[in-house]
Protein backbone atom coordinates (compact mmCIF):
# COMPACT_ATOMS: atom_id res chain seq x y z
CA UNK A 1 0.00 0.00 0.00
CA UNK A 2 1.30 3.41 -0.95
CA UNK A 3 1.86 5.99 1.75
CA UNK A 4 0.98 9.62 1.03
CA UNK A 5 4.00 11.85 1.61
CA UNK A 6 2.55 15.22 0.68
CA UNK A 7 -0.47 16.97 -0.73
CA UNK A 8 -0.31 20.59 -1.76
CA UNK A 9 -1.61 23.09 -4.27
CA UNK A 10 0.92 24.02 -6.96
CA UNK A 11 0.14 27.58 -8.08
CA UNK A 12 2.34 27.21 -11.17
CA UNK A 13 0.37 24.26 -12.59
CA UNK A 14 -2.97 25.09 -10.90
CA UNK A 15 -3.05 21.51 -9.64
CA UNK A 16 -3.37 19.79 -6.30
CA UNK A 17 -0.48 17.31 -6.24
CA UNK A 18 -0.39 14.16 -4.14
CA UNK A 19 3.03 12.52 -3.82
CA UNK A 20 3.51 8.95 -2.57
CA UNK A 21 6.43 7.07 -1.05
CA UNK A 22 6.83 4.84 -4.13
CA UNK A 23 7.59 7.90 -6.28
CA UNK A 24 4.17 8.07 -7.91
CA UNK A 25 2.13 11.23 -8.04
CA UNK A 26 -1.47 12.20 -8.73
CA UNK A 27 -2.11 15.68 -10.09
CA UNK A 28 -5.66 17.08 -9.94
CA UNK A 29 -6.15 19.86 -12.50
CA UNK A 30 -8.30 22.36 -10.60
CA UNK A 31 -9.20 24.40 -13.69
CA UNK A 32 -10.44 21.29 -15.49
CA UNK A 33 -12.52 20.29 -12.45
CA UNK A 34 -14.17 23.72 -12.27
CA UNK A 35 -14.84 23.74 -16.02
CA UNK A 36 -16.34 20.25 -15.86
CA UNK A 37 -18.61 21.34 -13.00
CA UNK A 38 -19.64 24.50 -14.87
CA UNK A 39 -19.21 26.21 -11.51
CA UNK A 40 -20.66 29.63 -10.74
CA UNK A 41 -18.47 32.38 -9.27
CA UNK A 42 -19.77 31.58 -5.79
CA UNK A 43 -19.00 27.88 -6.26
CA UNK A 44 -15.53 28.67 -7.64
CA UNK A 45 -14.87 30.80 -4.57
CA UNK A 46 -15.86 27.89 -2.35
CA UNK A 47 -13.62 25.53 -4.33
CA UNK A 48 -10.73 28.00 -4.17
CA UNK A 49 -11.02 28.16 -0.39
CA UNK A 50 -10.91 24.37 -0.22
CA UNK A 51 -7.94 24.16 -2.60
CA UNK A 52 -5.85 26.63 -0.59
CA UNK A 53 -6.89 25.57 2.91
CA UNK A 54 -7.63 21.84 2.62
CA UNK A 55 -6.02 20.49 -0.57
CA UNK A 56 -6.20 16.86 0.61
CA UNK A 57 -9.94 17.11 1.25
CA UNK A 58 -10.37 18.72 -2.19
CA UNK A 59 -8.40 15.93 -3.90
CA UNK A 60 -10.32 13.23 -2.03
CA UNK A 61 -13.64 14.78 -3.08
CA UNK A 62 -12.57 14.99 -6.73
CA UNK A 63 -11.12 11.47 -6.83
CA UNK A 64 -14.16 9.95 -5.11
CA UNK A 65 -16.63 11.80 -7.34
CA UNK A 66 -18.10 13.74 -4.41
CA UNK A 67 -17.16 17.27 -5.44
CA UNK A 68 -20.58 18.10 -6.95
CA UNK A 69 -22.38 16.95 -3.81
CA UNK A 70 -19.98 19.00 -1.68
CA UNK A 71 -20.72 22.16 -3.65
CA UNK A 72 -24.49 21.61 -3.43
CA UNK A 73 -24.40 21.10 0.34
CA UNK A 74 -21.97 23.94 1.08
CA UNK A 75 -24.13 26.46 -0.73
CA UNK A 76 -27.21 25.32 1.21
CA UNK A 77 -25.57 25.92 4.62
Amino acid sequence: MKKLLSCEFNIDTVCVELKYDDGSMISVDCTAVENELDASMLQRGELDWLIYNKPLEYAELVLSGGIEEYIKHRLMD
